[in-house]
């Protein structure tokens, strides 16, 4: 009897260490999937973890600049986030002074220019490169990914948009041009919020 119930002790004690080794590689299973795994700085210079942060929502990531033909943009952006944020939409301003020299400010200019002309309430984050050897790891990550319908590379200019599900998986990007209400890109996010 005893030995019976040792060897089941033996069994269950081996049961559980095998779960508690495979811990690690479970929760590491879509590691490589998850596009939210860095940490970044806002334009105030605190550190943020952009999966603790974003992972459970919709995001919507948009490298920015202020002197461009496209800073109109802004203004559809913040409409975005004024109509879907409240149903788990997160868009993230990420500017880069990579194209044309278009956005040469501090943070501090680029905050108070966001805010007087396009009245920007969503999260913006530090000046970042996009692209080449000093792009910030995040970028380089998204860079890499075979993305529908731009595929991967190099961002082409201000304003490119990655979509990304509740999951930190990137499932749409697009190009500059496409405006934050294009049909496409609206209905893209509209289909990912009613997602759990």
């Amino acid at each position: 009897m005893k030995k019976t119930s040792h060897g089941n002790l033996l069994a269950v004690l081996s049961t559980c260490l095998l779960a508690i080794a495979l811990i690690p590689s479970m929760s590491n299973a879509n590691d490589e999937t998850n596009s939210l795994k860095f940490k970044m700085k806002t334009l105030a210079g605190e550190e943020v973890s952009l999966e603790k942060k974003y992972l459970g929502k919709v995001v919507l990531v948009v490298n920015v600049a202020s002197k461009c033909g496209l800073t109109p943009q802004y203004k559809k952006l913040q409409e975005l986030h004024e109509k879907y944020a409240s149903k788990g939409l997160a868009i993230i301003g990420v500017p880069c002074n990579q194209f044309g020299g278009q956005e040469p400010g501090s943070s501090k200019e680029i905050e108070s220019f966001c805010k007087e002309n396009y009245g920007v309430e969503f999260d913006m984050l530090e000046k970042v490169d996009v692209n080449g050897d000093k792009a910030c790891d995040f970028y380089k990550h998204l860079t890499s990914l075979e993305t529908k319908p731009a595929g991967k590379g190099n961002i082409k200019w201000n304003f490119e948009k990655f979509l990304i599900d509740r999951k930190g998986n990137v499932i749409h990007r697009m190009p500059p041009t496409t405006s934050p209400d294009d049909d496409g890109l609206v209905n893209a996010i509209k289909l990912e919020l009613v997602k759990k």
